[in-house]
């Protein structure tokens, strides 16, 4: 199945059904035209770019060493499972941002002079912190990839990446003076410095988003034991991206446990990162116990789908 060609139409069949079942696409049976305008079109197009841009990352970056869909399909299935979080636009956009970045900033993989490439992967980042401010947290952070894992990092580099970042700023905050509200600029930054107990917000939680977090989690350590023992087989380049994923995972998974306020957005994060993690688990190991765990998880994602599905948000 990891190396079917009818996997990737079959995850999308998958799909399909998935966002029908939400209600979001149809609202209501029988449906009218106006009814059919209020549908989430804005987030399920931010979701097929998103998915085609994981199939393309997998495609120029050979993340799997033998063909398989598996990257593009565990995002696929992984986003399903998160149904509860398909109304939410700017959730997409920001998904739709990171997957965007990763496919970008991958080309300057030992090029401290790619200051074009640098621009368009920070100018994702910074388009989504219009969106979801917090995530200029992984400024630092990523920068930290670029020198250690990507050797881009560069003078540069540096000042390409705070130009890209800057940039949808340009274009904002004229418009927000002209509509005499430069306030809201100083309020939408304002958000960075605004830290919750971390203890409040996970009892505010609901069991939908515990379970997909502890599914998650689950993924994301299997995916790292196993590529940390299998790495030997993957070059050098193979294995430098695939410590962007496993670092980027563990540093979201300390955002979410310390302010899990921004769940909502910081989830779809962790699924982009464990996609390629629990895809390289899934491609390449053959045992019979590793076998049973691809149809464990398997069952385990489609029960968790349906739940999020049909059962609605229960108090934690």
């Amino acid at each position: 199945m990891a190396e079917s060609r009818l996997t990737l139409p079959s995850v999308l069949a998958y799909a399909t059904a998935v966002w029908l079942a939400s209600g979001l696409i149809i609202p209501s049976v029988p449906f009218t035209v106006s009814s059919l305008l209020q549908g989430a079109w804005v987030q399920l197009a931010c979701f097929l770019v998103s998915a085609y841009l994981m199939v393309e990352l997998n495609n120029n970056n050979a993340l799997i060493r033998i063909y398989s869909r598996m990257v593009s399909s565990s995002f696929i299935v992984l986003s399903c499972a998160a149904c509860f979080l398909f109304s939410s636009m700017g959730g997409a956009i920001v998904q739709l941002c990171a997957v965007a970045f990763y496919s970008v900033i991958f080309r300057t993989y030992q090029d401290k002079a790619s200051t074009g490439w640098t621009y368009y992967a920070f100018l994702c980042i910074g388009l989504a912190s219009a969106v979801f401010v917090p995530i200029l947290y992984y400024v630092p952070f990523l920068w930290g990839l670029m020198a250690f894992q990507l050797a881009s990092l560069s003078w540069r580099t540096f000042f390409a990446s705070l130009l890209g970042l800057l940039t949808p700023y340009w274009f904002l905050l004229p418009v927000l003076i002209y509509s005499g509200k430069p306030d809201l600029c100083v309020t939408h930054f304002a958000h960075l410095v605004d830290f919750h107990t971390p203890v409040v917000e996970w009892a505010q939680l609901t069991v939908n988003h515990v379970l997909l977090f502890t599914f998650v989690v689950a993924l994301g350590i299997t995916g790292i034991v196993h590529y940390l023992r299998k790495k030997s087989a993957d070059g050098i380049r193979i294995r430098q991206f695939y410590g962007c994923f496993i670092h980027t995972w563990l540093f979201t998974v300390l955002l979410i446990v310390l302010q899990p306020q921004h769940y909502d957005m910081l989830i779809r994060i962790m699924i982009i990162n464990v996609s390629p993690l629990i895809a390289h688990f899934l491609s390449l190991t053959y045992t019979r116990v590793t076998n049973i765990a691809f149809f464990a998880i398997s069952v385990a994602a489609l029960l968790l789908t349906c739940f999020n599905l049909w059962m609605p948000s229960l108090s934690f």
